[in-house]
């Protein structure tokens, strides 16, 4: 990975719809050297998919809960039942293990409370749960999925 591929990678994760032309400009190089890049950043893995982000306010689904959870249980068994549990929940957008005080954090995003209740009687209905904590976030302040790269471009 050198500069022109940050720089690439850069834009592409800020707006995958840049013109091929225009993305080889920003790095100073010729169209196809560019594409090349961008599919050998798919072949690698880097880049994982290409997605719209979608206005949730305008979907009706405005409110985010964030989910602190703890358990007594620890074994495999546990976490792939929970795990399963997690899946068959749309509502759930991000989903994860952590040190500390807290076993596991969700994100969920939902139109109103009666629907997060609704989550929440899906995530006690089959597992065995010792602490569920919701937070409700009263304002976004930053959101982003651009990811901070190692070198950063110039802007």
């Amino acid at each position: 990975m050198d500069l022109i591929d940050y720089k690439l990678l850069d834009q592409l994760q800020r707006d995958v719809t840049t013109p091929i032309t225009k993305l080889a400009e920003m790095v100073n190089l010729s169209a196809t050297p560019c594409w090349r890049r961008i599919q050998r950043f798919d072949t690698e893995g880097i880049i994982t998919g290409r997605v719209a982000l979608l206005d949730a306010k305008q979907l009706g689904v405005a409110v985010t809960v964030f989910v602190s959870i703890k358990t007594r249980c620890h074994s495999q068994e546990w976490f792939e039942r929970f795990k399963e549990t997690i899946a068959t929940i749309p509502e759930v957008m991000e989903f994860y293990r952590m040190s500390g005080n807290v076993d596991y954090l969700l994100r969920v995003v939902v139109k109103d409370i009666d629907a997060y209740d609704a989550v929440y009687k899906k995530l006690i209905a089959n597992t065995d749960l010792s602490d569920v904590s919701s937070s409700f976030a009263m304002e976004q302040i930053k959101f982003t999925t651009a990811l901070p790269l190692p070198v950063a471009p110039e802007r």
